[in-house]
């Protein structure tokens, strides 16, 4: 019985494990789209010119 509960156990602890691996990819892929859409649509300044991709 004890074998068996830690086996259950490890898989559970497994498949968390994998299911937030996924989510975390997911937000990854998120937060790289949002960075490139406003790295490409970034507002040109008063100059005229394109303005910096960083802020500082």
């Amino acid at each position: 019985m004890v074998p068996l509960l830690l086996v259950l156990l490890l898989a559970l602890i497994l498949f968390g494990a994998g299911f937030a691996l996924k989510a975390l990819w997911w937000i990854a892929v998120i937060v790289l789209v949002v960075w490139l859409l406003g790295f490409v649509m970034r507002s040109a300044d008063t100059g005229g010119r394109k303005g910096r991709w960083y802020r500082w």
